[in-house]
């Protein structure tokens, strides 16, 4: 059992950064963000040929900001998209590294997280961590049930920063997460607007294919409007994909992803840019609205997290519509980097809560 605050070393990898941090127990040291320029990664065709330069990135890092690696107790990546499993923080053991390695539900950058990880902790001789990665499944038998039964439903949702935030806000006032019912909306450049039911996230819409338009994706649209630009001839699946996911949403209603933007834009008497995002926080007070019916209106409270809840236009319509609901909190950002040292430190307290992958 471990009582001392250890050492713990974050990775979390994105397309073209890896940011890592150092905690001492729960508390952070030191944080930095590794950018890797275009020219670098020209070289790799997949996010995950970039493993061993991506490690090595990591490991200069350590020494620059001042620590050994040796002094580590322990390493935890972000898990990227996997095979569906229950929230909680797993050991990187072989069936895990077998999965991440092969990319099972696609390449992706948040996948070399656990396996950085794995590599330093192989090094070190220290346990290896990931925690609540983006295929966390714990929906409802009902809740996968599309109208197309070839298109089951399918859980892909900011879990991590979801379940840190609703434990955090559970503890403020006094109740452990499986006491209470939330809706959690995390709003980044993707949307999760998820019911936890006494903890468990039951349901989701999936960013990539349904739900509220967000600064990048662009949610549920017309399904015919769609067929027909499917087999209009004018789209590859690459190009059709990226206008729907990385270029739909505000970004192909008016150009720019950061709603900071969009308000001066309005403030400086666009009205476009007004009505779109309006229409967005529009959308997802109509999903909150909808996963309030999924807990069968015994909600305690809506958290409104992620980037998007910076600003005050999009809270305030959201607010006006879906208070009556539940009371409301605003826990604007999003802190990934302590939820998954709050993982680790857990995992080295208490061995029995560290999942084994399958």
């Amino acid at each position: 059992m471990m009582t001392e605050s250890p050492l713990i070393l974050v990775i979390n990898p994105g397309s073209t950064t890896t940011k890592i941090a150092i905690f001492e127990g729960t508390e952070m040291l030191k944080e930095l963000e590794l950018t890797h320029t275009a020219s670098d990664l020209a070289k790799f065709k997949a996010s995950l040929e970039q493993l061993d330069y991506r490690f090595e990135a990591v490991s200069k890092a350590i020494t620059d900001m001042g620590y050994k690696e040796s002094d580590l107790k322990a390493a935890i990546g972000r898990g990227g998209p996997i095979k569906p499993l229950e929230s909680g923080v797993y050991h990187v053991g072989d069936a895990l590294l077998k999965d991440l390695i092969s990319g099972h539900a696609t390449d992706h950058a948040s996948l070399l997280g656990g396996l950085i990880a794995y590599k330093i902790a192989q090094k070190n001789n220290i346990p290896a961590y990931i925690a609540d990665p983006i295929s966390v499944d714990e929906f409802e038998d009902v809740a996968r049930i599309s109208g197309c039964p070839e298109l089951p439903r399918i859980s892909l949702v900011h879990a991590l920063n979801i379940k840190a935030v609703a434990e955090e806000v559970a503890l403020e006032e006094g109740k452990k997460l499986n006491e209470v019912n939330y809706i959690v909306a995390h709003l980044g450049g993707g949307f999760s607007i998820c019911p936890l039911k006494k903890g468990r996230l039951i349901d989701a819409n999936n960013a990539n294919d349904a739900g509220p338009m967000s600064p990048e994706r662009c949610g549920t649209v017309p399904l015919q409007g769609l067929l027909k630009m499917c087999f209009s001839g004018q789209y590859d699946y690459p190009t059709l994909r990226k206008k729907l996911i990385g270029r739909g949403g505000l970004v192909g209603h008016v150009g720019t992803a950061d709603c900071r933007e969009i308000t001066k834009m309005i403030e400086a008497g666009d009205k476009h840019a007004k009505l779109c995002l309006e229409a967005m926080a529009y959308q997802i007070a109509k999903e909150i609205g909808a996963m309030a019916a999924v807990l069968k209106g015994e909600v305690d409270k809506i958290i409104l997290t992620g980037g998007v809840a910076h600003n005050k236009i999009v809270m305030d319509y959201i607010k006006e519509r879906v208070s009556f609901i539940a009371p409301i909190k605003v826990r604007p950002g999003q802190n990934e980097m302590k939820a998954l040292a709050i993982h680790a430190v857990k995992a080295l307290k208490c061995s029995e809560i560290i999942k084994e992958y399958i």
